[in-house]
């Protein structure tokens, strides 16, 4: 049995699930009275993540033996994944929506990372390709979601300055 399309699959399946859960969860932020910040960088985000699937789904033949280590390290991270996003519970979305009234999440990983669902996406996008022996997709897709965070960091932190009493962004 070729279990990488199986895990490709189900890693795309839960994509599409978080993208469902978001659209929802910004419907109603929205209805609250929320703001999208930086909606000119998200089609860029869009179209990383869906170049790096397809990257995987093309490129890596689908008979490659996982290394169970680096499997084991994805499912740590997707676990991970699960506690950023209940953490955030109904303020979780794809797009950087701001709440002005809005408490800032201290609870889950919040506690010890400023950005950890950032950290789970930097791991998730090295981790999964390794898991595979794709090192390149892992470098090239690594160096371009850097960049893309890094555009992005710079947004969210913009938007949520004026929330945690900052005067403009940090560093």
């Amino acid at each position: 049995m070729n279990l990488f399309p199986i895990v490709v699959a189900l890693m795309a399946a839960e994509r599409l699930a978080e993208l469902v859960y978001s659209a929802r969860n910004t419907r109603a932020l929205k209805a609250r009275g929320a703001v999208e910040i930086g909606a000119a960088h998200y089609p860029f985000i869009v179209l990383l993540h869906a170049a790096w699937i397809a990257a995987l789904l093309f490129l890596v033949p689908w008979d490659t033996p996982p290394r169970w280590m680096w499997l084991g390290a994805y499912l740590v991270i997707e676990a991970a994944r699960v506690w950023t996003l209940a953490s955030l519970g109904p303020y979780w979305t794809t797009r950087i929506i701001t709440l002005p009234d809005a408490p800032l999440v201290k609870r889950g990983p919040y506690r010890f990372v400023r950005h950890p669902n950032y950290v789970v996406i930097v791991a998730e996008i090295a981790v999964l390709p390794l898991a595979f022996d794709a090192w390149r997709i892992a470098l090239v897709f690594s160096l371009l979601n850097l960049a893309m965070l890094a555009w992005r960091i710079r947004a969210e932190e913009r938007a949520l300055a004026p929330r945690r009493g900052e005067t403009g962004p940090r560093g």
